[in-house]
């Protein structure tokens, strides 16, 4: 037999003090909606148109065949579709793009930038994408583009990235990463000069990788060295955005925060 269920249930004893709810964190992002940012779109934009037109001036001075096999050139070019589809993404404020791809865009100009200035800037003979024998004149056409690629773009990348990219974004982990491209642009630039005769102009692009005055000897110990140096521009990039200000005004921790009922 089973026991009768009493008709009367005893009350229950009360629950001595006051229940204590933990609070609990919504992030931002899931109660925020994203602000569109005009002003960030306008200047990525300008930053992509100016890098197209470096590269453009470039192809009309010299054989485009020529022209895009340069670091530059191609880095530039790189920039340029990262900073147009993160100025389309600022306006539309829609997520940024992933850091990977951003970082080693701005790693990658700022090479350029760096690689022209301390090694190539004050070459005999002078340093030219087309070929010319001559040193560029200032506000000429081969000076205007150099100056582009090689120094407007690299310090506008990095203004771009110390105020308008928030802190934090860049690891450690990526950084072996981007070093694939430069080991493959150098397996090209090789690969390129052997299919060229011996003595083709323009045959070795930049002269701290011309084997044929070098060897390969020399040459891949340059190209060791600059990527260790690539390398270490990497590291610095990332401690300098775990340490740099955040030019962004940090939302709060939480959207909402559950107190415990009040009375």
């Amino acid at each position: 037999m089973t026991a009768q269920i009493p008709r009367e249930i005893p009350d229950l004893p009360a629950v001595p003090g006051t229940p204590v709810l933990m609070p609990s964190y919504v992030p931002a992002t899931a109660v925020v909606p994203p602000v569109p940012r005009p002003l960030t779109a306008l200047y990525r934009v300008l930053i992509a148109v100016t890098a197209l037109a470096g590269v453009a001036l470039e192809l009309l001075l010299g054989s485009p065949t020529r022209v895009l096999s340069y670091f530059s050139v191609q880095s530039n070019a790189f920039l340029a579709l990262v900073m147009l589809i993160s100025a389309h993404r600022a306006w539309a404020a829609r997520r940024p793009l992933p850091s990977a791809v951003t970082g080693a865009a701005l790693l990658y100009v700022l090479t350029t930038g760096l690689t022209y200035h301390l090694l190539l800037g004050h070459t005999t003979p002078p340093f030219s994408m087309t070929g010319a024998s001559t040193p560029p004149l200032a506000w000429h056409g081969q000076w205007t583009a150099l100056q582009l690629l090689h120094t407007a773009i690299p310090a506008a990348a990095l203004l771009d990235w110390l105020v308008l990219t928030p802190r934090g974004r860049l690891h450690l982990r990526q950084t072996a990463g981007w070093l694939i491209y430069p080991l493959a642009y150098l397996a090209f630039y090789l690969g390129r000069a052997e299919l060229l005769l011996p003595g083709t102009a323009g045959r070795y692009l930049y002269p701290f990788l011309d084997v044929d005055h070098r060897g390969y000897r020399g040459t891949l110990a340059n190209a060791l060295l600059v990527g260790l140096c690539i390398y270490a521009l990497a590291v610095l990039l990332v401690v300098l955005d775990h340490t740099r200000p955040n030019p962004t005004r940090r939302r709060g921790k939480t959207g909402f925060r559950l107190r415990p009922p009040v009375g």
